[in-house]
């Protein structure tokens, strides 16, 4: 086993409800192994702790084999996590309920090991490898099924005083909205997520659910001209402008960073969201919007730079 600085690699797991995103990670942010494994979630939440465990044991054990060094082991993970402690508090997606995450990964694999939310770390990695990078301050914005949002400083991604910082899409932005999962009305995930668009132009069109229209069906629809489509698609541009003006209210961030699902219409969406958050700039500085950069790789580098950080080793990442 060698032990030179070259050498040291990270091992980094990114869970989803359906799979896990896998990595070794280097200090100055080169993959340089990857994997996929099922999540399996309906096995139940001791299940998807085994995997996580044995994938990452695994990995570790390959990292060897290839004669690097693992120094330590970042999972990043859905849900309300309590990073101080490494505890995976709530996650609907794979069914964890105060799972002691962290010290299980130190237990089983005899190494360091930091546990963080997943969207959370997706920001990390945007503001120190990827759009963000050299901005100082930035706002990531994932918009998928649902909005979350990590609002990162000098290479810092806020966790908050209950492990639940960066709920942006659960921000009011139309009170007489539709009902949101967490019960309120008119939240901004309930009107701008991906999943919402697809939902409210099947409302208008009179779609059954068993025929759902996309999102990016819908972006592609409202670029070819279709009434429907580019109605829905203004009314998704206008709460996510609100939201997005709200968060810039809060945080007075350089750069805002758009990533998950809803990001990938590119100019379909960043075009006309620019012009409407300019429009609501009154005397807040007009954030950058941009693109996220890393895909779906942000995950696991994030969660990586996270258990780097854990043990001191930060090889200039920013300069990448």
């Amino acid at each position: 086993m060698s032990d030179r600085v070259s050498d040291r690699v990270v091992v980094a797991l990114d869970v989803g409800g359906t799979g896990m995103k896998c990595a070794l990670v280097r200090p100055d942010g080169v993959v340089v192994r990857t994997e996929r494994h099922p999540t399996g979630a309906a096995r139940g939440p001791a299940a998807v702790v085994g995997t996580i465990l044995d994938v990452a044991g695994g990995l570790a054990d390959k990292a060897r084999a290839d004669g690097l060094t693992p120094i330590a082991v970042g999972i990043a993970v859905p849900g309300v996590v309590d990073e101080a402690r490494g505890v995976a508090v709530w996650s609907a997606n794979v069914g964890f309920r105060d799972v002691p995450l962290r010290d299980l990964t130190v237990r089983r694999l005899g190494l360091p090991a930091a546990l963080g939310h997943d969207v959370r770390v997706g920001g990390l990695a945007e503001a120190r490898l990827g759009a963000g990078r050299g901005t100082g301050h930035v706002l990531f914005v994932a918009i998928g099924t649902g909005i979350a949002s990590a609002h990162v400083v000098d290479g810092t991604a806020a966790v908050g005083a209950h492990g639940a910082a960066g709920e942006i899409g659960h921000i009011m932005v139309r009170p007489d909205g539709p009902r949101c999962g967490c019960g309120r009305p008119g939240c901004l995930e309930a009107v701008a997520s991906a999943a919402a668009i697809g939902r409210r132009y099947a409302e208008l069109a009179g779609g059954t659910p068993d025929a759902p229209v996309t999102a990016a069906e819908v972006a592609e629809r409202a670029a070819a001209g279709e009434p429907l489509a580019s109605q829905v698609w203004q009314e998704a541009i206008e709460a996510l402008a609100d939201g997005l003006a709200s968060g810039q209210a809060l945080f007075d961030v350089a750069t805002i960073v758009l990533g998950g699902g809803l990001a990938q219409a590119g100019d379909r969406l960043l075009a006309p969201l620019r012009a409407a958050l300019h429009e609501r700039m009154t005397f807040h500085r007009e954030p950058q919007l941009v693109a996220a950069a890393l895909g779906d790789e942000a995950g696991c580098l994030g969660a990586a730079l996270l258990a780097l950080d854990a043990v001191g080793v930060r090889d200039h990442q920013e300069k990448r």
